[in-house]
Order: structure tokens, then C-alpha cells, then sequence
């Protein structure tokens, strides 16, 4: 093999070392490739019981990684030679368009993660045209979030209080902002056991003790925004600050029931979504008072550990509510592949939790927006590469799974 020296005007073209961008924030984002990623860079810039609040779940967190066992074990079928060449994400859900098949899920406590929190979800949300769900336990209240992004799409997740005339105030509250859905979560009677947060002692807001401090002394720019910005509260009830575990206790209605839920339809008129259904039965008595549609969850294994995996418990309640309930899937998932895999198992729709929180931990809502562009290019590489031309092409026939009720055929409608 013969061998001469490397000619200067053949390297030259191979020379593309790009320009420097002092937008770190940027830099960091852009080279981050998928939700994993981004988790990284969150766990390395925020404190320890930030992260671990969001990255963590109850008990052992055996259903959390259960969750992610069933979306890794989906086969989705590829349908070939069908000149698919373009794919349109778009679905309506709760009455609305969205322009792609996901929203973001409620979260609490989310300026704890980043100052920029609620705001910074429901602006990524705007530009996008998705769902932004906020929660009674959120950091912004109805009103900052509505005038942060009057343009978006903005639901709001209710648990019901012990004292119903505080929720009732916030139910009128949330209408009068132009919020469409309400999202009643009924599986949190309790707190579940986080053993995490105990861990951690995590507390709103949280307290400076030696091991915060030794904390901050690598995360700098957290604790200066957090000590630059408001004070972290739960902005839609009260200034109320303490344990986690205790404020929930203390202020949710453990005897939550289907009278209670039907008081909340009577005093709700707009589309209302039964958060946290994960069984046939219980699924026939959330619609018995009048629900418009479904959540299908587990809390993001965050409540009753050893509960049954959305996922793998989706199939089963489409079968007992028939096709023409919407049902939303929230929990585990953390790729556009993830999202289209619960369309497959009979989900309309789907929410992130904890993707659309590792991003605003790594970026604020320059991260939630990165965050969503990935889900997108995802969900629409994999469903070009399925052949489906739309959301309505996905289905049952169009995966299998070994926790599926039945064999599927391999094509697609």
C-alpha cells in the first residue's frame, strides 16, 4: 500500500472545529441527545434533595422500575414499502389540539428544582402547542401562570382538602384563569413513603444546615438563583412551608370518595380527567359520576409501591371503558419511543412528569424546551419508521408486549 503525506488542501474541508458559544446553558443543551442526558446534567447542578425528589419514588421503587421494564420490553412492528414520507404528531385531547401527543404532567414544588419552575414549563408549553398541567401543590399560582402564557393550553390538577371550600375557591380560581381541564388525582389519600425525601429531611423550603452548605459549594448558581428569587411557597394556597409528608397529611382529604368526586363534577364545568385509575373497577366508577375521561397512573411510582404499571394496566381499562373515553397515560415515560408505545396500548394521549423536570433542573425552560424537541424528533423517527402517517394509525396491531392480554397481528390499520 503506497503512502504519501497528508496534502493540506484535502484536510482542510475536514477541519470543521465550530466557534466557541459562551451560552453555556446553550452549549450543554444542545449536546445533550436524549432525556438521559439531560438527568445527568441535573443531577449535576442541583442539590441533592431537589433531585432526589424528582428522580425518586415510594418504597422500594419497585413499580418506577417496573415501569420502565414494561416500555422496554414493547416490540413496536415496522410497516415497510407503504411511502409513509411524512408523519403528523398532532391529536386532540380534552376538547383541544395539540399539536403533539404529549403534555406536561402537574409536578409540586417545581421552583424547588428551578427558580424558573411553573413559568418556565408553561412558556415551553405555549411555544410548543401543548398541555400544561398545573398542580394545587405548584409554586406559581393559577394567576402567574395564566398571565405567563395566556396563550397556552393550561389545565389544572386538583386534590381535593380537607376544609372543600378551599377547593372550591380554587376550582372558581382555576375557571376564571381559562383553565379547560381539571385533572382530580385520587391516589394520594396519603403520602406515600419517599424514602429519599427522608433521607434528604426535605422540607419546603429547604434548611440550611452543614450538609446544604458543603451541597451548594459545587452548585453554585442553584442556590444563588434560589437566594436572588421570591421565596419558595405553595403560590396557589398559602405561604405554608414545613415537611412534606406532614403538609400533605395536614391538608388533603384522606376520606376522598365517589360522593366527594361527584360534588367536584357538580361544581366543575368544564372537561374533567379522573388522575390515577390503574383498574378495571375503578375505572367504571370514576365515569358512573359523569368524568369526561380517564388518567391512567401510578403517580409515577411515587404513591403505593408494588401498584400495577400504567403501562401494562392501560389495555385492560380501553377493553372496560371502550374506544370512545379518552384516556391519558402518565408515568415512566422518558423517550418519544415511550409515548408512542402507550399510543399503541390504547392511550390517546400522554403526560411527562420527571422528562419535563430533568430538563428544567438542566436549563430552566431552555430545558423544557429541549426536552420537548427530543420527545418530538423521537416520536416522529419512530413513527415514520412504523409507517404511521398519523397518531390514529398506532395501535394494539402496531406492538407486542408480554404483558399484552392477547397476541396482536403485525398490521397496521
Amino acid at each position: 500500500m503506497k503512502r504519501h503525506l497528508p496534502q493540506l488542501s484535502e484536510l482542510r474541508p475536514l477541519m470543521q472545529f465550530g466557534s466557541f458559544n459562551p451560552d453555556r446553558r446553550a452549549a450543554r443543551l444542545a449536546r445533550a441527545a436524549d432525556v438521559e442526558a439531560l438527568r445527568r446534567i441535573a443531577r449535576r447542578r442541583t442539590p441533592r434533595p431537589a433531585f432526589d425528589y424528582v428522580d425518586g419514588a415510594a418504597g422500594l421503587e419497585l413499580t418506577y422500575r417496573r415501569s420502565r421494564e414494561a416500555f422496554e420490553s414493547v416490540e413496536l412492528l415496522p410497516r415497510i414499502l407503504h411511502g409513509t414520507d411524512t408523519a403528523d404528531l398532532g391529536t386532540e385531547i380534552a376538547g383541544v389540539r395539540s399539536a403533539l401527543p404529549f403534555g406536561i404532567a402537574p409536578t409540586g414544588f417545581t421552583r424547588f428544582m428551578h427558580s424558573e419552575g411553573e413559568i418556565g414549563g408553561v412558556r415551553a408549553a405555549e411555544r410548543a402547542g401543548i398541555p400544561f398541567s398545573l398542580s394545587t401543590m405548584g409554586t406559581r399560582s393559577i394567576e402567574e401562570v395564566r398571565d405567563a402564557a395566556p396563550g397556552a393550553t393550561r389545565w389544572f390538577q386538583l386534590y381535593l382538602w380537607r376544609e372543600h371550600a378551599a377547593s372550591l375557591d380554587l376550582l372558581q380560581r382555576a375557571r376564571a384563569a381559562g383553565m379547560t381541564t381539571l385533572l382530580v388525582t385520587v391516589d394520594t389519600p396519603v403520602p406515600g413513603q419517599r424514602l429519599r425525601d427522608t433521607r434528604n429531611g426535605m422540607t419546603i423550603p429547604p434548611r440550611l444546615t452543614l450538609r446544604t452548605v458543603l451541597d451548594a459549594s459545587y452548585r453554585p448558581e442553584w442556590w444563588f438563583n434560589f437566594l436572588t428569587t421570591d421565596s419558595l411557597k405553595f403560590a396557589s394556597l398559602s405561604d405554608t412551608s414545613g415537611s412534606l409528608p406532614n403538609l400533605i397529611s395536614t391538608m388533603f382529604d384522606p376520606g376522598l370518595n365517589l360522593d366527594h368526586l361527584a360534588w367536584i363534577r357538580e361544581n366543575w364545568d368544564g372537561q374533567l380527567f379522573v388522575k390515577g385509575v390503574l383498574t378495571r373497577d375503578d375505572a367504571r366508577r370514576a365515569m358512573s359520576v359523569g368524568a369526561d375521561g380517564l388518567v391512567v397512573s401510578n403517580h409515577g411510582g411515587r404513591q403505593l409501591d408494588r401498584a400495577p404499571v400504567s403501562l401494562s394496566a392501560l389495555p385492560e381499562i380501553r377493553d372496560e371503558v371502550g374506544p370512545d373515553v379518552p384516556l391519558i397515560l402518565d408515568s415512566g415515560i422518558m423517550s418519544g419511543t415511550d409515548v408512542v408505545a402507550a399510543l399503541c396500548a390504547g392511550a390517546d394521549f400522554t403526560l411527562i412528569g420527571r422528562a419535563y423536570l430533568y430538563g428544567l433542573m438542566a436549563g430552566g425552560e431552555e430545558g423544557v424546551t429541549r426536552v420537548i424537541e427530543l420527545l418530538e424528533a423521537q416520536i416522529r423517527t419512530t413513527m415514520l419508521l412504523m409507517g404511521a402517517g398519523s397518531v390514529a394509525d398506532l395501535g394494539p396491531h402496531a406492538m407486542h408486549a408480554p404483558w399484552l392480554p392477547r397476541p396482536q397481528s403485525a398490521r397496521l390499520g
